[in-house]
């Protein structure tokens, strides 16, 4: 299915794995290498959407905007929606060396991806759990090489094959929300708007 949609993105990473997820999923999307500003706060829902919002009054074109998290349990969840800022100042590094003393490792990476056609801003949320590794693991973007998704025998996001972790990630389920909606309320194809009465995940 062909979206009339921007994904909208500055990150070339996050734009390569989340066109691929998209397409995996059956739906091609055009983009939109943008930068849009973005607010702080507790939410990253709230983060997402305003983000969509701002995507759209530049563009006046229905937008996919998506934002990303790793909430750290013993951290109070921290670095949470603060997570690009936090990377960028401090990096995966940054992170080890403040759970150097921690036993409890429990994290969550969430992901909040936002459709908006000017009318409607519906958010579809996924998540994953697993832990803090010790070290880092692997060579990736983002903090994928210290996150170990349970169930991987300890793997990290950064050790899994990219088609792999694209399978199983956070920002996958995201998208296979938002996906699944557009599908079920187009059955016959994109129309370009989504009425008032539609929900949100």
């Amino acid at each position: 299915m062909k979206l009339n949609t921007f994904y909208v993105s500055n990150n070339p990473h996050k734009v390569s794995e989340s066109t691929s997820i998209l397409e995996e999923l059956g739906v091609k999307v055009e983009v939109a290498l943008l930068s849009v500003p973005e607010i702080q706060a507790e939410d990253l829902s709230e983060v997402a959407m305003f983000r969509a919002k701002e995507a759209y009054r530049k563009l006046r074109r229905p937008v996919i905007v998506e934002d990303a998290g790793l909430f750290i349990d013993s951290l109070n969840g921290f670095p949470g929606p603060y997570s690009s800022y936090v990377f960028k100042t401090i990096g995966c590094d940054g992170i080890l060396k403040i759970m150097r003393n921690v036993r409890n490792r429990r994290a969550t990476f969430k992901s909040a991806a936002v459709f908006h056609d000017g009318r409607r801003r519906l958010v579809f949320i996924g998540e994953v759990k697993g832990k803090i590794a010790y070290k880092a693991k692997g060579a990736s973007w983002g903090f994928d090489p210290i996150f170990e998704p349970n169930g991987l025998g300890g793997l990290t996001y950064a050790q899994l094959h990219p088609s792999f972790k694209n399978k199983i990630s956070h920002r996958r389920r995201a998208f296979e929300k938002m996906v699944k909606y557009l599908l079920n309320k187009y059955s016959n194809g994109y129309e370009g708007t989504v009425g008032s009465s539609d929900g949100a995940y």
